[in-house]
């Protein structure tokens, strides 16, 4: 139970992903899980607006042209280009 349960990704890992950071020497739990959950939503979000592109192309496999087109046409995705 508890904020484990509400992540998917791994916490070990994205707080060891946050450690590597020269920058930072001390990171909470509670600021790992909302760091893993914020990635979830972002790869959640991105990934269904490039799916979107596959499905015009008549295809259900998303590739890195779907990913590109996405960025390209969604301003939320401007930071990536």
């Amino acid at each position: 139970q508890g904020p484990a349960r509400l992540a998917r990704l791994p916490l070990a890992r994205v707080k060891a992903l946050v450690k590597a950071d020269p920058d930072v020497t001390l990171a909470s739990q509670e600021a790992v899980f909302v760091l893993a959950r914020a990635t979830e939503l972002f790869v959640e979000t991105i990934a269904k607006d490039a799916y979107m592109y596959a499905q015009q192309g008549k295809r259900k496999t998303l590739q890195r042209k779907d990913l590109d087109n996405a960025i390209e046409a969604i301003d939320e995705f401007a930071f990536l280009e």
